[in-house]
Parts: C-alpha cells; structure tokens; sequence
C-alpha cells in the first residue's frame, strides 16, 4: 500500500516528525517497506501564465513564448506541442535549478533569446511523462512557487502489508491505526447520502450469492467525461502509485484508496438489458480493458449483461463496456465478493489488479453502499450528472457473520507476560473499533468489527493489545521448560546418516520444488495422475510431484546448461498421490548420475559412470543400514528397458535403479548416460541391530565349482538358492569367473563359484563339507535347471 504522507495527515495529524511516524507504523506491525519524495529536488520553479504564442523564424518545431511570473514578462522558446495562449504552466527562471543538477540559464535557441524554462512533469521529477508541459489550473495563482502550490514538501510511503491486514488497505484504515497509536481521532469527510433524481434502476440479477453476497448499482446520468479530473486528485493517485487516466476511472481509484472499497464504472449504454453476477460458462470469452482476451472458465465469477460477459468480478472490466469521452450515462458497481471465489483468479488469468488485491484478502462487507455515495457526489462536483437510487440485492445467508470473542484478563496477562490495567485494555480495544458488548467476570465479551476479517479467535485479541500497548513496553523474560529426550529404536538409521553417505561419494544434496511441470512428470511417470494446484505459482510448476526425478532430472538440465559436466545429485523428499481416503504423503530418497565416475584428474581416467558404479554405491548403503536388497531385472516406463532393475526387500518392492529412457531423455533435451534411483526411505531405514560373535580360530573349507546356466537367469537367484541349502556355517560365496562362448550354446553362460564353510568350534569333516557341497549342486540342478561344467 503506497500513500502520501500528507493524505494521512489530512485524517490523522500526530505531532511527531516523518521518520517517527514510519517507525511507529512499522512497530505496529505495518512494515514500512520504503519511502520517496514525491518529486524531484528543485528551485526556482513558479507557477507562469503563457501570454502569446508565435512561430519560431527559422524552426517549424519551436515556439517564441512571451510568459509572465506575476511580476515581469519574459521571452522563452519552446518546443512543446500543447504550449497556447493562457495555459498556466511551471516556469523555471533563470537561475533556478531542476533535479539532477540542471542549471537554467540565459540562451538563444536558433538565433532567439530565451530566459527560462517551461516544464513538463519529468523536467520536476513528477512521473515519467514528457510528452507535453504539465498544465496547471486556470485558477493557479502566477508567480507562486510549484512546490508550495502543489504541496510537494511531501513523501510517498510504501507500506508492506501482510495479507491478513486487508482493513490497512486504504488511508482509512491507516489513519485509524495511526490515530490508535496516538490516541488521537480521525478526521474523516462526511459522506451524505445522494438524493435521486430520477426513479432509472439498473436491472441486477445475482445468480451467485455465494461468490456475491452484496451487490449495488446506480446510474448517473448526463455526465460530461471530457471534463478533467482536479489537479489535487491526480496528485494522490500519483503519490500512491497510480496514473490518472479520466475522471471516471479516477474517482474509483480514489474511492478505493481512500476508503480501501474498489468499484467499477461501466458505460450504461454498452450494457444489454441489466447486470448478471454470475459464474461463467466454460469457453466464453472477453477482452479486458488491457486488450487482452481471456477464455473464461467455468469457476470464474463474472459481471454480466443479458447477452455477455462484461467483466471478471473484482478483477477487471471488459473493454467493450468501460468508459470512454463519448460516455453519457455511466452505471456505477460497489460490491462485496467472496474472498475464497476470488482467491486465484487474477493470477490464473496473468493478472494483478488493485481489485484483486484488497477483493482477494477480504474488503468490509459493510462498506459498499458507503463508497457508493462517496463516489457518487466526487463524480457529480466532477462531470456533473443526474444521480438514481441505489439498487442493492444482498443474501444475508451468505453475507459474514458477526463475531463476538472472550477475552480472558489471565490469559492475555500469560501471553504477554504482563498484567494490563483493565481500563487500558477496554480503552485500547475501543480505539481499534472494537466494541465490548459485556464487562464478564475475568474478561470482556467483544464484537469484531465488519472490517476486521483477520480478528476471530481470542489470540488475534491479544495481539492487537500488545502491539498498541507496544512490544517495546513488554517485560523481557526468557522461556524455561524441561526438554525430554525421545528415544530412538536402535535398528532405524536416521535420514541424517543416509545422507552423510551420499555427501561421501560426491553427490551433493538437492533441494527442488514439490510441484513440478506436469509435462515432465508425465513423461517420467506416466502411470500416475498428478494432484492438480487450485492456485499454482505458474504453469510450468502446477501439479504435485509423483516422483523426485520430475524435479532431479530439471536440476540436471540448468546443469547442463551451464557447461557441467559432471553431475551427481540427490534429494530425500516427499511424494504426493491420490487416494480414496485422501492425498497419501510418502517419503522418498532419489538421486541422478551423470558423466564421470570420478573427477577428472592425472591419475583418473575418463570413464563414464555405468548402471553398475550406481549399483555398487546402493548395494553399500543397504550395507551401512543393515539390510538385505535384492536387484532384479524389471521394467519401467521412464527406464532403459534391459538396464532397469526393481529393489526388492523380502519381496515387497523398496525402490528402482536405472538408465533413463533414451526418449525421454531426448524430450527433456538431457546429454549423456542419465542413472536414476529411487528408494522408499520408510522401508529401508530399518534395519538389524549388530549382534558380536567370537572370530573362529578353526579352519575355514572352500569348495569351487562351474555351472553352465541360462543367460536370463540373475546370479541373485543362484546366491539365493545356493544360501538357502549350503547350512548354517556358509560364511561366504563369491564369483571369480563368467564366461559365454559359442561352446556353451545360444542363451547360456558360465559361472564359477567359490563357496567358504567355518564351524565356529570345531573343524569341520570332510563327509560334511561334501555333502553340504553336494546339496547346493543338486539344488540348483533342480530349481535353476544348472549343469556342471566339465
């Protein structure tokens, strides 16, 4: 909210200097986000009446201007196309100095003596425009300094307000802040309601008492636009941010910023029949007052004629129906739009409107018809016109209800830590607007005002007492309290281990979005439906993630386009997916690899991290976490069919390894061999807890034997089965040869397997081993179809 400090003090005036009020606004909870002058820094500069005009000799763009300062009459040559007999305009002497340093002096502008200046609103600093001298009422006194004319001994003061504190939303609501804080009352003009002068009504249907509960119209009649908006309303809407465009466009701006009720005028004669609050159909479509055409949807509340839509309801008008200078008869909108309806709206249609703003976090449901008659009379002194009755149809069903809150005198004495005399308790809620309907035994009972949506519960109550009582008035204490340690199972590893691991191999740690681009979630998982944003921050980030690779694989390709050639990441995080019994939140551990295995140095050569290095680095961590993951082959829709590997733990699925699809890594426009894995940390995290046992000091038996099996065939499922008949004193298996050959026949290969027994006490026998030994080679003869090689 951006406000002149001088309109504030017209409401409120405490005698405290500008630096003081903006802390004390800020110390309020009202940050000041920053202030400006609101012109340049200048001398010299007066108000001056243009007495002649005439052609400059010798340039066809110039203009030898006789101009009078009240005292003395002076020859200046312009070039500004609206310079004419008459126009009282700002007038640098000779001698005076604009902003930036610029000195006005004594010239000849082609051969013609010139002596002094006649300024535009940039030459002081005013706004950005130059595209002719800023012209000044006919009733400007001459020979008066602008700055003193103009009232620029003034600051514009920018306001960062938070969205609960919609009522601050206007010089109103700031004024009767400033007012709590200085104990002062406000000074507000008198609004008096406008009496009609003819029965005309607009026709108002509201099809959508849940998105509007109030809405009111009137149309005047008879206006004159042409007529242009007074200087010392142009100057507030310039120092609060806002351009002036005509005066009926201006007189809802400076109802909106003065009262904080936005409006919208429509041209009476482009409305078909009567107004229609609706919500839109599906497809329909209109072109705002930017230019831009939106296709309506179907959630979208609208402001309609009899045949179309004619604007989006506490958005922006549409083009077709907004005023313009051939506007006779205007009808006038003040309404009150639910915030929740709203909620989104501006943003989903690439817009951000004033509206929108103060509609969106909650506008006083009490204060249309009041902005109504404000306007009204402002546009009457303005363009004239012949004002109607107002129309209002409200649903008291679906209006806000009002509020009462208890507030407890021991509770408000435990939250802030200090005890607060009852009568200054009663006097500051009173000055808030607040009105205490009941003295109760250890409290108040207090009625909340219609324009403090953000106050409905009793500690939105204390708050407001203890930033106008001030936070700098409260006691310093320091909280104490006895912190028990939880305990923690033995056999689940934290996630701050896993991720030390992780950090180990030179993988850095990844932050990225839960909502991702639908298009490359779409692409890395197909089978599942993402959970769709009411009010998503942009297009391209609009559903919640099904997977982390959605937003691994968009880290991987900034990388990438940044010349890395190196990339190792990974990310713990949760994933979203709809269920019946609502969104089912998962926490998940993923990470991507790509480029080299190692950092390229002397030593290291350049080889490429392969489906094995990924491997190898998750057969590790399950180590480190105490558990037992077989990898066997699968398939994956977003995964290198044949480099695809499920993560089984005793047969339920944990996870996914492997390649990206090559065509999916060329739809995201991704380089090189991308690894991918993707873990449920819920079900790897528990583990078993260590159990210590004597080394055996007996000696250990190894038997080594060739099978010839089919290639299809995983050795996971010759450890399991060899494991699950060697005996309990098998202490290892390992693999010391493969081989596949044209010997072994189309579809087979070789393994070579060495197999280790210890008894913990005592030697082991030969009859034992053998037979141990034998039983591991029938069983897989049985089960896996082996044959010994020869």
């Amino acid at each position: 909210m951006k406000f002149s400090e001088q309109w504030l003090r017209e409401w409120v005036n405490p005698s405290i200097g500008s630096q003081e009020l903006m802390d004390q606004i800020t110390m309020a909870g009202l940050e000041v986000d920053g202030f400006e002058a609101v012109a340049g820094e200048f001398t010299g500069v007066v108000v001056g009446e243009v007495i002649s005009v005439a052609p400059h000799p010798d340039a066809d763009k110039l203009r030898v201007c006789q101009v009078s300062n009240g005292e003395q009459t002076v020859q200046v040559v312009c070039g500004a196309p609206n310079v004419r007999d008459g126009l009282k305009v700002p007038f640098a002497e000779v001698g005076a100095v604009l902003p930036g340093n610029f000195k006005i002096k004594k010239a000849k502008l082609r051969g013609q003596p010139s002596e002094g200046m006649l300024c535009s609103e940039s030459e002081l600093g005013l706004s950005e425009s130059h595209d002719g001298l800023m012209e000044l009422p006919e009733e400007a006194p001459v020979g008066q300094p602008v700055s003193d004319y103009l009232k620029l001994n003034d600051i514009a003061i920018d306001v960062d307000l938070t969205p609960n504190r919609s009522d601050c939303l206007s010089v109103k609501g700031l004024a009767r802040e400033v007012g709590v804080l200085n104990s002062l009352v406000t000074t507000a003009p008198v609004i008096e309601p406008v009496k009609a002068v003819h029965s005309e009504v607009p026709d108002v249907r509201v099809e959508a008492p849940a998105g509007c509960p109030r809405y009111l119209g009137r149309i005047l009649r008879n206006v004159n636009l042409q007529a242009e908006t007074p200087l010392w309303m142009q100057e507030k809407l310039r120092r609060s941010g806002i351009r002036s465009i005509d005066a009926a466009v201006d007189v809802t701006n400076y109802v909106m910023l003065e009262l904080g009720q936005p409006m919208h005028a429509f041209d009476r004669n482009e409305i078909s029949g009567g107004i229609v609050v609706r919500m839109a159909a599906a497809g329909e479509k209109l072109v705002l007052l930017d230019g831009q055409q939106v296709e309506l949807t179907a959630e979208t509340l609208v402001i309609a004629d009899h045949e179309k839509p004619v604007a989006i309801a506490g958005v922006m008008g549409g083009e077709h129906s907004g005023v313009s200078e051939k506007t006779q008869d205007l009808v006038l909108e003040s309404a009150y739009f639910d915030p929740i309806t709203l909620a989104g709206k501006a943003r989903h249609y690439g817009l951000h409107t004033d509206a929108s703003h103060r509609f969106e976090r909650g506008v006083d449901y009490e204060l249309a018809r009041e902005a109504m008659e404000r306007a009204t009379s402002l546009l009457m002194a303005i363009v004239g016109g012949e004002p109607g009755e107002v129309v209002e149809v409200a649903s008291a069903e679906h209006l806000p209800k009002p509020r009462a809150i208890d507030l407890r005198e021991q509770r408000l004495a435990d939250v802030l830590g200090l005890k607060i005399n009852r009568t200054t308790v009663e006097e500051i809620l009173t000055r808030l607007g607040l009105r205490i309907d009941k003295l109760l035994k250890d409290g108040w009972r207090v009625s909340v005002p219609s324009f403090r949506p953000d106050i409905s519960i009793e500690e939105d109550l204390i708050e407001e007492v203890g930033r106008i009582f001030g936070y700098n008035n409260l006691p310093v204490t320091e909280p104490t309290g006895s912190l028990g340690l939880r305990a923690r199972e033995e056999a689940v590893r934290p996630l701050s281990a896993v991720r030390n691991y992780f950090v180990a191999q030179g993988y850095q740690e990844a932050i990225t979005y839960s909502f991702v681009d639908p298009k490359i979630q779409q692409l890395v998982d197909p089978e599942r439906e993402g959970i769709a944003l009411a009010n998503p921050i942009s297009a391209d980030l609009s559903v919640m993630r099904t997977t982390l690779w959605s937003g691994l694989l968009k880290t991987v390709a900034y990388n990438q386009n940044r010349q890395q050639p190196r990339i190792r990441l990974f990310e713990s995080g949760l994933r979203f997916e709809q269920t019946n019994d609502g969104i089912r939140q998962q926490p998940m551990l993923a990470g991507v690899v790509v480029g080299n295995q190692t950092p390229e140095n002397w030593v290291n050569g350049r080889r490429t991290s392969d489906f094995f290095d990924v491997k190898g680095e998750l057969e590790s961590l399950f180590r480190l976490l105490g558990i037992e993951v077989a990898f066997v082959a699968s398939q994956h829709p977003a995964l290198h069919p044949g480099q695809t590997a499920e993560l089984l733990r005793n047969g339920e699925r944990v996870g996914w390894l492997g390649t990206l699809h090559p065509q999916v890594q060329k739809n995201l426009e991704l380089n090189g061999t991308i690894l991918l894995f993707e873990l449920f940390l819920n079900s790897i995290v528990t583990g078993y807890v260590p159990n210590f046992k004597d080394v055996s000091k007996f000696p250990e038996v190894r038997r080594d034997l060739a099978i010839i099996i089919g290639s299809e065939v995983a050795f996971a499922q010759v450890e399991h089965v060899a494991r699950k008949h060697a005996g309990e004193h098998l202490t290892a298996l390992r693999v010391f040869d493969v081989y596949e050959g044209e010997s072994l026949g189309e579809g087979n290969r070789s393994l070579a397997l060495s197999l280790f027994w210890q008894h913990p006490e005592r030697t082991l026998n030969e009859d034992e081993v053998h037979s141990l030994f034998n039983g591991v080679i029938e069983a897989l003869k049985e089960e896996l179809e082996a044959t010994l090689r020869s």
